[in-house]
């Protein structure tokens, strides 16, 4: 036999995923060339590794064994890895963190100057809705998390970013054409939420409840990028973090709308469970952001301290 290193990665992002298309997405990888790894990969076995029924991929028992071993050979290799770098004197080991999906456009700027630092560590970030990384935290999958909401049943360490404030917003053009008082959007409008499990939707549910609204017409997308391009397309209305927003604000393609009681705010807070204990690499990190936050936040973000 002859699989790769190459080979086993794809392989066990196929069975985590259960997707050989979020398998490329994990991996920045197309489709075509995960699909054409997998067939390479499974011309090695005598027996099926997986089976597609209908569109859903489906890993068989053998399949599933097969990548039990290959996680255990990759960290064995990641080990390798680390030690050479400790031998040269390198922070060394692996940084894991669950984010929630408008987090995306905060965290990768407190992580450049720390991953530039230290080049043997190796880092892995899940992009996800709230719900998924408090579970991450629970499953001590990652070090940590980033959210603006916190959780109140966990028992947490909190290491607090930078604010973060969510708006009233529509396309500049439908909110041209708009009639009626800003009430009506409310109850005559269509409303865009986040899925079941984000902070962004549970704000927004909270704030419509608390203000007795009602809202008629629901549309869910399951991300913050596809609900600001449902807004800019002047699907609906919604109610958002500026932090994703403030380019199409800019560009005249999104009104924020002014509305008693908003904007919302919060806070982006990095998070970790009490109980955990930290790796030499996540505990370097915890001190980069500790040492460099405030300068990090003035570079990149002086227009949310400014609002």
């Amino acid at each position: 036999m002859h699989y790769t290193l190459h080979q086993l990665q794809i392989f066990l992002q196929i069975v985590e995923k259960r997707s050989v298309t979020k398998a490329s997405e994990a991996l920045f990888l197309t489709q075509p060339a995960v699909s054409i790894q997998l067939k390479k990969f499974q011309e090695q076995f005598p027996i099926p590794l997986s089976e597609v029924i209908g569109r859903q991929l489906y890993v068989t028992d053998f399949g599933h064994e097969i990548a039990d071993i290959a996680k255990r050979i990759l960290e064995e290799v990641e080990t390798i890895d680390h030690k050479t770098n400790q031998y040269q004197g390198k922070l060394a080991g692996k940084l894991k963190l669950s984010i929630v999906s408008t987090g995306k456009y905060v965290m990768p700027y407190f992580l450049s100057g720390f991953l530039k630092e230290h080049s043997g560590v190796d880092f892995s970030m899940d992009v996800t809705n709230k719900k998924n990384v408090i579970h991450d935290l629970e499953e001590n999958r990652v070090d940590f998390g980033l959210v603006s909401v916190l959780p109140e049943h966990l028992d947490l360490n909190t290491l607090p970013l930078m604010k973060n404030e969510l708006y009233l917003v529509g396309s500049t053009d439908r909110e041209q054409n708009r009639k009626g008082k800003k009430e009506l959007i409310f109850s005559h409008e269509p409303l865009l939420y986040r899925e079941q499990g984000s902070a962004t939707r549970n704000a927004m549910e909270n704030f419509i409840q608390g203000k007795n609204l009602m809202a008629n017409k629901k549309i869910e997308l399951t991300s913050n990028e596809a609900l600001k391009q449902a807004v800019i397309a002047g699907i609906g209305y919604s109610i958002m973090p500026l932090i994703g927003i403030k380019n199409a604000i800019d560009r005249g393609d999104i009104h924020m709308i002014p509305y008693e009681g908003l904007p919302i705010q919060t806070q982006w807070n990095l998070i970790w469970l009490k109980k955990k204990k930290l790796s030499p690499a996540a505990l370097a990190f915890k001190a980069y952001i500790l040492e460099n936050k405030d300068q990090i936040t003035t570079k990149y973000f002086d227009w949310v301290v400014q609002e």
